[in-house]
Protein backbone atom coordinates (compact mmCIF):
# COMPACT_ATOMS: atom_id res chain seq x y z
CA UNK A 1 0.00 0.00 0.00
CA UNK A 2 1.28 3.43 -0.79
CA UNK A 3 1.98 5.85 2.11
CA UNK A 4 -1.11 6.43 3.97
CA UNK A 5 -3.03 10.02 3.08
CA UNK A 6 -6.39 10.57 4.08
CA UNK A 7 -9.35 13.05 3.29
CA UNK A 8 -12.62 13.05 3.79
CA UNK A 9 -14.59 12.34 0.23
CA UNK A 10 -16.82 15.06 -0.81
CA UNK A 11 -19.66 13.23 -2.00
CA UNK A 12 -19.54 10.84 0.73
CA UNK A 13 -22.00 10.41 3.72
CA UNK A 14 -21.88 12.64 7.31
CA UNK A 15 -21.24 9.63 9.79
CA UNK A 16 -23.78 11.75 12.02
CA UNK A 17 -26.32 10.74 9.71
CA UNK A 18 -25.58 7.32 9.78
CA UNK A 19 -28.27 4.75 12.32
CA UNK A 20 -26.72 3.56 15.60
CA UNK A 21 -28.29 0.96 17.42
CA UNK A 22 -27.78 1.18 21.81
CA UNK A 23 -25.40 -1.62 23.28
CA UNK A 24 -26.84 -2.40 27.10
CA UNK A 25 -23.42 -0.08 28.32
CA UNK A 26 -25.45 2.38 26.69
CA UNK A 27 -22.39 2.87 24.02
CA UNK A 28 -23.52 2.90 20.77
CA UNK A 29 -22.74 1.02 17.74
CA UNK A 30 -22.79 1.89 13.96
CA UNK A 31 -25.97 0.06 12.48
CA UNK A 32 -23.63 -0.58 9.55
CA UNK A 33 -19.44 -1.70 9.29
CA UNK A 34 -17.34 -2.44 6.49
CA UNK A 35 -16.57 -6.46 6.71
CA UNK A 36 -12.91 -7.33 5.91
CA UNK A 37 -12.80 -10.84 5.22
CA UNK A 38 -11.84 -10.90 1.83
CA UNK A 39 -8.06 -12.55 2.76
CA UNK A 40 -9.32 -15.74 0.29
CA UNK A 41 -9.38 -13.16 -2.83
CA UNK A 42 -7.80 -10.33 -2.35
CA UNK A 43 -4.33 -9.04 -0.81
CA UNK A 44 -4.19 -7.29 2.58
CA UNK A 45 -3.19 -4.15 0.85
CA UNK A 46 -6.30 -4.20 -0.85
CA UNK A 47 -8.54 -4.62 1.66
CA UNK A 48 -6.50 -1.67 3.73
CA UNK A 49 -7.25 0.54 0.38
CA UNK A 50 -10.57 -0.40 1.06
CA UNK A 51 -10.83 0.52 4.38
CA UNK A 52 -9.38 3.83 4.13
CA UNK A 53 -11.40 4.66 1.06
CA UNK A 54 -14.71 3.32 3.42
CA UNK A 55 -13.88 5.63 6.13
CA UNK A 56 -13.37 8.44 3.67
CA UNK A 57 -16.91 8.11 2.65
CA UNK A 58 -18.17 8.11 6.50
CA UNK A 59 -18.00 4.92 7.52
CA UNK A 60 -16.79 4.90 11.63
CA UNK A 61 -17.39 0.47 12.07
CA UNK A 62 -14.72 -1.77 10.83
CA UNK A 63 -15.16 -5.66 11.66
CA UNK A 64 -12.18 -7.30 11.45
CA UNK A 65 -9.76 -10.66 12.90
CA UNK A 66 -7.28 -12.03 13.76
CA UNK A 67 -7.47 -14.74 11.18
CA UNK A 68 -8.11 -12.86 8.22
CA UNK A 69 -4.19 -11.82 7.74
CA UNK A 70 -5.04 -8.17 7.44
CA UNK A 71 -5.11 -6.60 10.56
CA UNK A 72 -1.47 -5.17 10.32
CA UNK A 73 -1.96 -3.29 6.95
CA UNK A 74 -5.87 -2.42 8.16
CA UNK A 75 -3.41 -0.59 11.22
CA UNK A 76 -2.31 1.47 8.62
CA UNK A 77 -5.12 2.94 7.35
CA UNK A 78 -6.71 3.12 10.67
CA UNK A 79 -3.68 5.37 11.34
CA UNK A 80 -3.51 7.72 8.22
CA UNK A 81 -7.16 7.80 8.76
CA UNK A 82 -6.98 8.89 12.68
CA UNK A 83 -3.82 11.55 11.82
CA UNK A 84 -6.04 12.71 8.91
CA UNK A 85 -8.65 14.22 11.67
CA UNK A 86 -10.61 11.21 12.47
CA UNK A 87 -11.36 11.10 16.15
CA UNK A 88 -10.52 7.54 17.76
CA UNK A 89 -13.71 7.74 19.73
CA UNK A 90 -15.52 8.29 16.35
CA UNK A 91 -14.40 4.98 14.94
CA UNK A 92 -15.90 1.12 16.01
CA UNK A 93 -13.28 -1.57 15.68
CA UNK A 94 -14.10 -5.13 16.11
CA UNK A 95 -11.67 -7.74 16.11
CA UNK A 96 -11.86 -11.86 16.55
CA UNK A 97 -9.75 -14.27 18.70
CA UNK A 98 -9.19 -17.26 16.68
CA UNK A 99 -9.71 -20.89 17.49
CA UNK A 100 -6.23 -21.86 17.91
CA UNK A 101 -6.06 -18.95 20.51
CA UNK A 102 -8.51 -20.09 23.66
CA UNK A 103 -5.85 -21.43 26.00
CA UNK A 104 -4.16 -20.06 29.53
CA UNK A 105 -3.11 -16.32 28.60
CA UNK A 106 -3.49 -17.24 24.85
CA UNK A 107 -6.74 -14.89 24.60
CA UNK A 108 -4.82 -12.18 26.13
CA UNK A 109 -1.76 -12.38 24.05
CA UNK A 110 -4.27 -12.35 20.51
CA UNK A 111 -5.64 -9.42 21.38
CA UNK A 112 -2.29 -7.51 22.36
CA UNK A 113 -1.36 -8.35 19.23
CA UNK A 114 -4.08 -7.50 17.31
CA UNK A 115 -4.25 -3.70 18.90
CA UNK A 116 -0.33 -3.68 18.27
CA UNK A 117 -1.39 -4.55 14.54
CA UNK A 118 -4.67 -2.27 14.35
CA UNK A 119 -2.55 0.12 15.97
CA UNK A 120 -5.15 1.46 18.64
CA UNK A 121 -4.90 1.45 22.40
CA UNK A 122 -8.56 -0.35 22.40
CA UNK A 123 -10.87 -2.31 20.79
CA UNK A 124 -14.94 -1.47 20.94
CA UNK A 125 -15.76 -5.07 20.10
CA UNK A 126 -13.95 -8.19 20.55
CA UNK A 127 -15.54 -11.56 19.72
CA UNK A 128 -14.76 -15.55 19.81
CA UNK A 129 -14.62 -15.97 16.50
CA UNK A 130 -15.75 -20.07 16.58
CA UNK A 131 -17.57 -21.49 20.32
CA UNK A 132 -14.34 -24.72 19.46
CA UNK A 133 -10.79 -24.79 19.53
CA UNK A 134 -11.18 -26.17 16.29
CA UNK A 135 -9.20 -24.59 12.87
CA UNK A 136 -7.61 -25.39 9.91
CA UNK A 137 -5.02 -23.60 7.56
CA UNK A 138 -5.77 -20.80 5.21
CA UNK A 139 -7.41 -21.92 2.13
CA UNK A 140 -7.73 -25.67 2.97
CA UNK A 141 -10.59 -27.85 1.23
CA UNK A 142 -14.14 -28.33 2.57
CA UNK A 143 -12.54 -31.86 3.33
CA UNK A 144 -9.96 -30.64 5.38
CA UNK A 145 -9.90 -31.98 9.29
CA UNK A 146 -8.40 -30.55 12.67
CA UNK A 147 -7.15 -34.20 13.77
CA UNK A 148 -7.55 -32.19 17.58
CA UNK A 149 -11.19 -31.41 16.72
CA UNK A 150 -13.88 -31.61 19.28
CA UNK A 151 -17.49 -31.06 20.20
CA UNK A 152 -18.65 -28.24 21.69
CA UNK A 153 -17.64 -28.24 25.80
CA UNK A 154 -19.08 -25.46 27.64
CA UNK A 155 -16.49 -25.72 31.24
CA UNK A 156 -13.73 -25.20 28.41
CA UNK A 157 -15.84 -22.39 26.28
CA UNK A 158 -16.36 -20.51 30.16
CA UNK A 159 -12.35 -20.70 30.04
CA UNK A 160 -12.21 -18.66 27.12
CA UNK A 161 -14.74 -16.08 27.82
CA UNK A 162 -13.34 -15.34 31.77
CA UNK A 163 -10.43 -14.46 29.59
CA UNK A 164 -12.15 -12.40 27.55
CA UNK A 165 -13.79 -11.04 30.42
CA UNK A 166 -10.47 -9.66 32.23
CA UNK A 167 -10.00 -7.77 28.67
CA UNK A 168 -12.36 -5.74 29.93
CA UNK A 169 -11.29 -5.25 33.75
CA UNK A 170 -7.75 -4.27 31.78
CA UNK A 171 -9.08 -1.37 29.35
CA UNK A 172 -7.93 -3.45 26.50
CA UNK A 173 -11.13 -3.87 25.22
CA UNK A 174 -14.95 -2.20 25.92
CA UNK A 175 -17.33 -5.10 25.10
CA UNK A 176 -17.15 -8.38 24.46
CA UNK A 177 -19.43 -10.85 22.42
CA UNK A 178 -19.99 -14.02 20.71
CA UNK A 179 -20.10 -15.41 17.18
CA UNK A 180 -21.41 -18.30 15.27
CA UNK A 181 -22.98 -19.72 18.14
CA UNK A 182 -26.34 -21.21 18.85
CA UNK A 183 -29.55 -20.30 20.66
CA UNK A 184 -28.85 -23.62 23.25
CA UNK A 185 -24.92 -22.67 23.52
CA UNK A 186 -26.34 -18.49 24.15
CA UNK A 187 -28.49 -19.89 26.77
CA UNK A 188 -25.74 -21.63 28.71
CA UNK A 189 -22.80 -18.77 28.53
CA UNK A 190 -25.71 -16.21 29.50
CA UNK A 191 -26.13 -18.03 32.42
CA UNK A 192 -22.98 -18.64 33.72
CA UNK A 193 -20.87 -15.22 32.32
CA UNK A 194 -20.26 -12.40 34.27
CA UNK A 195 -19.97 -9.95 31.65
CA UNK A 196 -22.58 -10.24 29.31
CA UNK A 197 -22.07 -10.36 25.64
CA UNK A 198 -22.84 -6.94 24.40
CA UNK A 199 -23.29 -8.81 20.57
CA UNK A 200 -23.57 -11.78 18.73
CA UNK A 201 -22.24 -11.95 15.47
CA UNK A 202 -24.00 -14.49 13.06
CA UNK A 203 -24.93 -15.35 9.51
CA UNK A 204 -28.10 -13.36 8.42
CA UNK A 205 -29.51 -12.48 5.36
CA UNK A 206 -32.63 -12.30 3.57
CA UNK A 207 -32.40 -16.05 2.43
CA UNK A 208 -31.13 -16.91 5.92
CA UNK A 209 -33.01 -15.38 8.33
CA UNK A 210 -32.89 -17.12 12.08
CA UNK A 211 -35.75 -15.67 13.32
CA UNK A 212 -35.85 -17.67 17.07
CA UNK A 213 -31.94 -16.71 17.16
CA UNK A 214 -32.33 -13.24 16.10
CA UNK A 215 -35.32 -12.86 18.68
CA UNK A 216 -33.31 -14.58 21.11
CA UNK A 217 -30.76 -11.87 20.87
CA UNK A 218 -32.56 -9.15 21.00
CA UNK A 219 -34.45 -10.25 23.75
CA UNK A 220 -31.37 -10.72 26.43
CA UNK A 221 -30.37 -7.30 25.28
CA UNK A 222 -27.46 -8.01 22.62
CA UNK A 223 -27.11 -6.38 19.24
CA UNK A 224 -27.47 -9.04 16.26
CA UNK A 225 -24.28 -8.23 13.49
CA UNK A 226 -24.80 -10.03 10.24
CA UNK A 227 -22.36 -11.28 7.90
CA UNK A 228 -22.80 -12.16 4.77
CA UNK A 229 -25.86 -9.69 4.61
CA UNK A 230 -25.78 -9.87 0.64
CA UNK A 231 -25.49 -13.82 0.41
CA UNK A 232 -21.72 -13.70 0.18
CA UNK A 233 -21.28 -13.96 -3.84
CA UNK A 234 -17.16 -14.14 -3.13
CA UNK A 235 -17.47 -16.37 -0.36
CA UNK A 236 -14.44 -19.08 -0.27
CA UNK A 237 -15.29 -22.30 -2.70
CA UNK A 238 -15.00 -24.66 0.15
CA UNK A 239 -18.42 -23.07 1.27
CA UNK A 240 -20.36 -23.37 -1.69
CA UNK A 241 -22.96 -26.41 -1.65
CA UNK A 242 -25.07 -27.57 -4.56
CA UNK A 243 -28.08 -26.52 -2.83
CA UNK A 244 -27.38 -23.00 -1.79
CA UNK A 245 -29.44 -19.80 -3.28
CA UNK A 246 -28.71 -17.08 -4.22
CA UNK A 247 -30.20 -13.87 -2.35
CA UNK A 248 -29.63 -10.91 -4.87
CA UNK A 249 -31.40 -13.04 -7.61
CA UNK A 250 -34.77 -13.95 -5.61
CA UNK A 251 -37.42 -12.33 -8.10
CA UNK A 252 -38.39 -10.14 -4.73
CA UNK A 253 -35.04 -8.85 -4.60
CA UNK A 254 -34.73 -8.12 -7.84
CA UNK A 255 -38.03 -6.35 -8.22
CA UNK A 256 -37.51 -3.94 -5.35
CA UNK A 257 -33.95 -3.11 -6.41
CA UNK A 258 -35.99 -1.91 -10.11
CA UNK A 259 -38.29 -0.28 -8.89
CA UNK A 260 -36.07 1.79 -6.27
CA UNK A 261 -33.22 1.89 -9.11
CA UNK A 262 -30.52 0.21 -7.17
CA UNK A 263 -28.52 -2.73 -7.80
CA UNK A 264 -29.87 -5.91 -5.51
CA UNK A 265 -27.30 -5.78 -2.86
CA UNK A 266 -28.31 -2.84 -1.53
CA UNK A 267 -31.96 -3.40 -0.86
CA UNK A 268 -30.27 -6.46 0.91
CA UNK A 269 -28.44 -3.94 3.42
CA UNK A 270 -31.36 -2.00 3.61
CA UNK A 271 -33.56 -4.90 4.72
CA UNK A 272 -30.85 -5.72 7.38
CA UNK A 273 -30.53 -2.25 9.03
CA UNK A 274 -34.33 -1.66 9.08
CA UNK A 275 -34.46 -4.96 10.72
CA UNK A 276 -32.32 -4.21 13.15
CA UNK A 277 -29.23 -6.07 12.82
CA UNK A 278 -25.69 -4.72 12.27
CA UNK A 279 -24.51 -5.64 8.60
CA UNK A 280 -20.98 -5.85 7.68
CA UNK A 281 -21.13 -5.99 3.88
CA UNK A 282 -17.07 -6.67 2.41
CA UNK A 283 -16.40 -5.06 -0.55
CA UNK A 284 -12.71 -3.57 -2.42
CA UNK A 285 -14.62 -1.78 -4.57
CA UNK A 286 -16.08 2.22 -3.49
CA UNK A 287 -19.18 2.75 -5.36
CA UNK A 288 -20.57 -0.95 -3.69
CA UNK A 289 -19.32 0.21 -0.16
CA UNK A 290 -20.46 4.06 -0.68
CA UNK A 291 -23.75 2.43 -2.00
CA UNK A 292 -24.15 0.44 1.37
CA UNK A 293 -23.74 3.18 3.60
CA UNK A 294 -26.14 5.61 1.30
CA UNK A 295 -29.27 3.39 1.39
CA UNK A 296 -28.75 3.49 5.48
CA UNK A 297 -29.66 7.78 5.16
CA UNK A 298 -32.17 7.22 2.08
CA UNK A 299 -36.35 6.67 1.29
CA UNK A 300 -37.01 3.56 3.84
CA UNK A 301 -38.32 0.42 2.23
CA UNK A 302 -41.84 0.57 2.97
CA UNK A 303 -44.33 -1.79 5.24
CA UNK A 304 -45.08 -4.10 2.16
CA UNK A 305 -41.35 -4.53 0.69
CA UNK A 306 -40.31 -5.39 4.40
CA UNK A 307 -43.21 -7.86 4.61
CA UNK A 308 -42.02 -9.26 1.31
CA UNK A 309 -38.20 -9.45 1.92
CA UNK A 310 -39.88 -11.52 5.09
CA UNK A 311 -41.64 -14.36 3.59
CA UNK A 312 -38.45 -15.72 1.31
CA UNK A 313 -36.42 -16.74 4.31
CA UNK A 314 -34.84 -20.21 2.92
CA UNK A 315 -33.21 -21.63 5.50
CA UNK A 316 -30.15 -21.46 3.01
CA UNK A 317 -26.76 -21.77 5.64
CA UNK A 318 -24.08 -20.39 3.14
CA UNK A 319 -20.82 -20.11 6.06
CA UNK A 320 -21.36 -24.03 7.07
CA UNK A 321 -18.45 -24.62 8.67
CA UNK A 322 -17.25 -27.84 7.90
CA UNK A 323 -13.36 -28.06 7.95
CA UNK A 324 -14.25 -27.53 11.90
CA UNK A 325 -15.96 -31.13 12.20
CA UNK A 326 -14.68 -33.54 15.04
CA UNK A 327 -14.17 -37.08 14.13
CA UNK A 328 -18.13 -38.89 14.25
CA UNK A 329 -19.88 -35.55 13.44
CA UNK A 330 -22.56 -36.99 11.23
CA UNK A 331 -22.53 -33.66 9.41
CA UNK A 332 -22.03 -30.02 9.08
CA UNK A 333 -25.45 -29.68 10.46
CA UNK A 334 -23.61 -31.10 13.85
CA UNK A 335 -21.78 -27.66 14.13
CA UNK A 336 -25.20 -26.21 14.75
CA UNK A 337 -27.09 -27.90 17.22
CA UNK A 338 -29.74 -29.20 14.94
CA UNK A 339 -33.33 -29.57 17.04
CA UNK A 340 -31.93 -26.94 19.62
CA UNK A 341 -30.00 -29.47 20.93
CA UNK A 342 -26.28 -29.22 22.04
CA UNK A 343 -24.35 -31.56 19.79
CA UNK A 344 -21.56 -33.08 21.86
CA UNK A 345 -20.61 -36.17 20.47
Amino acid sequence: MSPPTFAMAPDGIDPARVPTRTLHTGAKIPAIGLGTFGSDRFSAERVAEAVLGAIAVGYRHIDCASVYGNEASIGRSLQAAMDGGVPREELWITSKVWNDMHGPGDVLRSCTQSLKDLRLSYLDLYLVHWPFPNHHAPGVSVDSRDPHAVPYEHEAYMRTWRQMERLVEMGLVRHIGTSNMTLPKLELVLGDARIQPACNEMELHPHFQQAELFDFVLRHGMVPIGFCPIGSPTRPERDRTATDTVDIEDPVIVEIARRLGVHPPVVCVQWAVQRGQVPIPFSVHRHEYLANLECTVSTPLSDSDMGALAGIDKNCRLIKGQVFLWEGARGWEDLWDPERRIVSE
